[in-house]
This record gives C-alpha cells, sequence and structure tokens, in this order.
C-alpha cells in the first residue's frame, strides 16, 4: 500500500496561495458584453436622452464587470 499521492497533496499545505490568472479572453469578452448591453439597452429605451444614456452605461458596466469576475 503506497502513500505516494497523499505526500504529495499534503505537500502544498505549507504553500503560499498563488494569485489567480484571468485570461485576456476574458478581458475582450466583459468589454464586448459591456458594449452590446449598452447598445440593446440603449435601444430599448427609446429616444437617446442623457439620463437614457447614463442608465445604459451602468447596466453595460454592471454586465461587463461581472462577465469579466465571473470568468475564472
Amino acid at each position: 500500500m503506497s502513500t505516494a499521492p497523499l505526500d504529495k497533496s499534503l505537500d502544498k499545505l505549507g504553500a503560499r496561495p498563488q494569485p489567480l490568472k484571468r485570461s485576456q479572453a476574458s478581458l475582450f469578452g466583459g468589454i464586448a458584453c459591456a458594449a452590446g448591453a449598452f447598445t440593446l439597452a440603449l435601444l430599448l429605451l427609446g429616444s437617446p436622452s442623457p439620463l437614457h444614456i447614463v442608465i445604459a452605461l451602468l447596466i453595460g458596466a454592471a454586465l461587463g464587470a461581472w462577465v469579466r469576475l465571473a470568468d475564472l
């Protein structure tokens, strides 16, 4: 009975945590989703008044940030 796999996994217990690396595709996906959500929200709201543009920007930014952060 060998305990080699157990010994190997126990070696990592004292190691420092490694930072998560997000891919560049995650960044591009977040930007693309933000731009698409902004465009769709602006089209759904109707006439491009300053209030509608701000609302569409907030929706696009929120969705883009969510896609960027959720894509680990």
